[in-house]
């Protein structure tokens, strides 16, 4: 994860999102497992067969980058820094560390390094949102009792 975000400029948003509306019908056509894409600088008749869910993907990418946001893609497999983790977690780092140390979240070492599995980190941060939602629920549900209005 060593490439650096940019923000696309409001050219590419825009193109994104014309994109994105012309490929749209393409996922409606249900049951389908891949999806035929014609380079433009094929031969007329080529076309490239894509895995569906890839081409989903790239859907979610072109929606992305249409509003305006930075797009990365890291394999559930890779591993990252502290620092990339935190950025992730939207952490700082030595609370990304403290929650390391305290075995809220598998790390390994390399050396001094601490190094976190992605797909780990997608789990904590799923874990975190349940916790979240279940208090607000519960906040919620109190507040109504007592009539607080919210």
């Amino acid at each position: 994860m060593t490439a650096t975000l940019e923000l696309p400029t409001p050219e590419v948003a825009a193109e994104a999102q014309a994109a994105l509306r012309l490929f749209e019908p393409v996922l409606k056509r249900a049951g389908r497992k891949h999806v035929r894409v014609r380079p433009e600088d094929g031969p007329a008749a080529q076309t490239v067969i894509v895995p569906r869910h890839a081409f989903e993907l790239f859907l979610e990418v072109l929606g992305q980058m249409a509003n305006g946001n930075a797009v990365t893609i890291v394999p559930v497999h890779a591993e990252l820094t502290t620092q990339e983790a935190a950025g992730y977690l939207n952490v700082s780092r030595p609370y990304l560390v403290k929650l390391l140390e305290s075995g809220a979240l598998p790390f390994r070492k390399v050396g001094t390094h601490r190094r976190i599995l992605f797909e780990d980190l997608m789990a904590y941060r799923k874990k975190d949102a349940d916790y979240r939602r279940e208090v607000m629920d519960e906040l919620a549900a109190e507040a109504e009792k007592h009539g607080l209005g919210y």
